[in-house]
């Protein structure tokens, strides 16, 4: 009797503090669910995010059946001949409520017929009005793309290596795909990766970026876009997707909306870095043909025929070490600078040949051979 009073009033007393659940299966109400920033993120641009679909004619040659063996047309049957429809898909984002929308250049390339489909899943007839393949931008204008939400675009100078990332697109056709991940690394030059023919330094991050995804937003914490995905590392080194910086895209798309392309102007010469090392190295070597400057520049390995730097008097073997009146430390430097130079006006370099430095002034002009 002792036992069952003492333990009576100690069943008062976790009742009286809480300590036993009373309910017998009655719900209690739960607190609210909040969202962490990534769905928060996504909610604030995912209604500009956009799919895109194209397609091209591609001509088959035609044979000339007297050729082919019978027995060999017996068993193919008619070959066809005449055009065939190739489809594509990527992704896009809305940069403005008049239905502007960015997206790669490669996306669009060639296509005859292009049809963009918002969040709301309303199919448009869109129109290319340009594109530039040397940064892999293009601008697409939709036909009633009016009411549309645009998406908040952010600073791509402001980021940093170790900020959240966040890819939004439509990768292998699945819409409103979201991948997290963050940023590893900042203006990843995309000669390193192998295309030549490109300017970009490029954002690297390793949210997923899986075909499909071309053309989509990468966007920060805040769900501000701060790159366009671009293309994503295969093979060795794959699971490193890259965008293009949002302040680049937002230059090149003024461009391409107020003038249909983009001109980027060109010296004409295929450069390698030097540093002091590199040259003291290679004058080591008994079997040199010539002694380079221990010293770091961008040095001409060829000057192209009929180019403004052969006009200039540039020469194979000059290190570039000055460009309107700045340091150059190597070829990237000098290409920033010729990047951001005005084709016809002169451009002021200082070059080092045969251990004397010498001013030239070289008149930049068009890249030829765009489109």
């Amino acid at each position: 009797m002792r036992f069952s009073g003492y333990f009576a009033c100690f069943l008062s007393l976790m009742i009286l503090f809480g300590g036993v659940d009373t309910s017998y299966g009655i719900s209690t109400p739960k607190k609210e669910y909040s969202h962490n920033f990534v769905a928060e993120a996504v909610n604030n641009v995912a209604p500009a995010v956009v799919r895109i679909d194209t397609e091209r004619d591609l001509e088959h040659e035609p044979f000339d059946p007297t050729l082919i063996d019978p027995l060999l047309r017996d068993l193919l049957g008619d070959q066809p001949f005449g055009p065939e429809r190739e489809k594509g898909q990527g992704s896009g984002i809305l940069i403005d409520e008049d239905g502007l929308v960015l997206t790669n250049a490669h996306v669009v390339e060639r296509a005859d017929d292009v049809i963009v489909t918002p969040a709301n899943g309303q199919k448009l007839v869109g129109q290319v009005i340009g594109s530039d393949f040397v940064t892999d931008l293009a601008l697409v204008r939709l036909e009633d793309g009016s009411k549309l939400q645009s998406a908040p675009l952010g600073d791509s100078e402001s980021i940093a290596v170790g900020d959240w990332a966040i890819a939004l697109g439509t990768p292998y056709g699945l819409e409103r795909t979201v991948t997290l991940g963050i940023i590893s690394s900042l203006h990843r030059n995309i000669n390193s990766l192998g295309f030549s023919d490109k300017r970009l330094e490029l954002i690297q991050t390793d949210a997923a970026i899986n075909p499909g995804n071309s053309g989509g937003p990468l966007v920060n914490y805040l769900g501000e876009v701060i790159g366009i995905n671009t293309l994503v590392r295969s093979g060795p080194g794959a699971g490193l997707g890259f965008a293009i910086p949002i302040n680049l895209a937002k230059r090149v798309a003024s461009q391409l909306l107020e003038n249909g392309e983009v001109i980027h102007p060109y010296l004409g010469v295929q450069l390698i870095p030097l540093d002091a090392s590199i040259a003291k190295e290679h004058n080591l070597d008994p079997n040199s043909l010539v002694q380079l400057p221990e010293r770091s520049g961008a040095l001409v390995q060829s000057v192209l025929n009929d180019s403004p730097a052969e006009k200039a008097g540039l020469r194979r073997g000059d290190l570039i070490i000055s460009a309107d009146e700045e340091v150059i430390s190597g070829p990237n430097a000098l290409l920033d600078k010729v990047e951001n130079s005005q084709i016809g006006e002169p451009f002021l370099i200082i070059v080092l040949r045969n251990d004397r430095e010498i001013k030239l002034s070289i008149k930049p002009e068009g890249l030829p051979g765009i489109g």
